[in-house]
């Protein structure tokens, strides 16, 4: 079941009916078994995979609490984390480690054939692996107490909203918000549903629409229609529609929790305003940046232990983060590169200061913000181009047309190769305006989630009515199809 459907217009609900009928005491009930059916919508035979999962980090954190022993608590913490990660490992990654060691074994004219299995990617396996090795690392580490309570437990790890693609939720926020009784709140139902409605709009209206262009170069980097300009136009589309499909999912996934009056943690804040890729990864994804943060860097020694292994530890973490959204190298390649980005920019952070203090520009100016915000975007966007690749080839094939594909170009040709008429194209900036203005101004200011201030009901009123416009304009464009699912689903 996935949010932008008629299954779930029917389901989401039937959830809150029962949520405020039943009495708190089985409510956790109510919610397990619908999250469990909601995930089971999908791909009912894979659910003992999340039972298997919570059960170990269940009773190891269980184990971990109540012996002193320090060799039998680490034993414990990594049977938790060796069961959860090799569940990970099996489904996502055995037939790419298999084709790689097979590859590299005939380069050596070694007599191997091919090894794979025909294994279904479980949705959402990596957002709850890394819930479940939170919960147990927490535990372990005395940050909280482990749960009694299997149900509530299972509840943390399963809560449909937030199930298949995040934010990954920390047991310490999450599960005393399951336990806690939550009373019918007129204002969290009116700003759960407004974070709905964008959420939505950024999906429906926005995302699945200006798929189709940057689709028309992705799935096409052979053709002759491809070039430097439409490499450009599509990543940069790419990166809008990325953005409004996951952050798309996100809202939607907090107004469904906000409406029952649980608050779940902010995952993005107008990440293409960074002003570095610092801080673009402090606005992107920002659950998994802090997971990544909390438990691998932090660990590895942070940048307590020289500026060397800090730059190693950057570097790891990128590689990991490559690799944890999917299991193929334009991933890692694109990881890496981010990683790359924040080694260059602390090693050039003195320079580049040195130089603006000597042409006499204040830090703080205006012009050098919006001059480190095009710089950083530029850099987040020729990331993008192999995160979005279909292979290999594929990528170096639009990074040579995006960067040596501008000789004899033909604008209007160009345009009509992608799609983009008049029409399509205006409904798509005024799209991505309405969005960028969303963001700041609705949004994120729901609830405790930014600081940009009051928006007066006439605005607002402005904003929705746009909202509706621009999806009726989109709807004249839109081709027979049915509901799409979201990009990180397939992480």
């Amino acid at each position: 079941m996935i949010f932008n459907s008629f299954a779930f217009l029917v389901f989401f609900p039937v959830v809150l009916i029962l949520y405020r009928v039943l009495p708190k005491r089985f409510r956790w009930i109510m919610l397990l078994i619908l999250s469990y059916y909601f995930y089971m919508s999908w791909q009912p035979d894979l659910i003992y995979l999340i039972l298997f999962t919570t059960a170990v980090s269940y009773f190891c954190a269980l184990g971990i609490e109540r012996t002193e022993k320090k060799k039998l608590r680490k034993l414990l913490l990594l049977t938790a984390v060796f069961a959860s990660l090799s569940v990970l490992f099996f489904f996502k990654y055995f037939n790419f480690l298999s084709e790689n060691i097979t590859g590299l074994l005939r380069l050596f004219r070694l007599p191997v054939g091919s090894f794979t299995l025909n294994l279904m990617l479980p949705v959402g396996i990596s957002f709850y692996t890394f819930q479940t090795l939170s919960y147990v690392i927490d535990v372990y580490r005395g940050d909280i107490p482990a749960e009694r309570h299997f149900g509530y437990y299972a509840l943390y790890v399963s809560y449909f909203p937030q199930l298949v693609a995040g934010p990954i939720e920390r047991p310490g926020n999450l599960i005393p918000q399951l336990r806690r009784d939550n009373p019918f709140s007129a204002s969290d139902t009116a700003a759960g549903l407004k974070m709905m409605a964008v959420g939505f709009f950024k999906k429906i209206a926005v995302a699945d629409q200006i798929s189709r262009y940057v689709d028309a170069v992705y799935n096409n980097a052979g053709g002759e229609t491809v070039n430097g300009l439409t490499v450009l136009i599509a990543t940069a589309l790419f990166a809008v529609q990325i953005y409004c499909d996951f952050s798309g999912y996100t809202d939607i996934a907090i107004g469904c929790a906000r409406v029952m009056g649980i608050k779940l943690m902010q995952n993005f804040n107008d990440p293409y305003s960074a002003v570095n890729i610092r801080s673009f990864w402090r606005r992107w994804h920002i659950s998994l940046t802090s997971w990544f943060t909390d438990y691998i860097y932090i660990p590895l020694g942070g940048s307590r232990k020289g500026r060397a292994r800090q730059y190693a530890n950057i570097f790891f973490v990128f590689l990991i983060s490559g690799i944890w959204h999917g299991a193929a190298w334009t991933y890692i390649i694109w990881g890496l590169m981010h990683g790359l980005y924040q080694i260059i920019g602390y090693l050039t952070e003195k320079p580049r200061a040195a130089l603006w203090n000597r042409l006499n520009v204040p830090p703080d100016s205006r012009p050098l913000l919006w001059l480190k915000r095009f710089n950083t975007f530029v850099l987040v966007l020729i990331a993008w181009v192999a995160f979005r690749s279909n292979s290999l080839g594929d990528m170096l094939l639009l990074y040579k047309a995006l960067f040596a594909g501008w000789a004899g170009l033909d604008i209007a040709g160009s345009l009509s190769a992608l799609g983009l008429g008049l029409l399509p194209a205006a409904t798509a900036i005024l799209s991505i305006i309405s969005v960028a203005r969303l963001d700041k101004q609705i949004a994120l200011r729901i609830g405790e989630f930014s600081g940009f201030g009051p928006v007066s009901p006439d605005r607002a009123g402005m904003y929705i009515n746009l909202i509706w416009t621009i999806a009726a304009a989109w709807l004249v464009l839109l081709s027979a199809g049915g509901a799409s699912s979201f990009i990180y689903f397939q992480f």
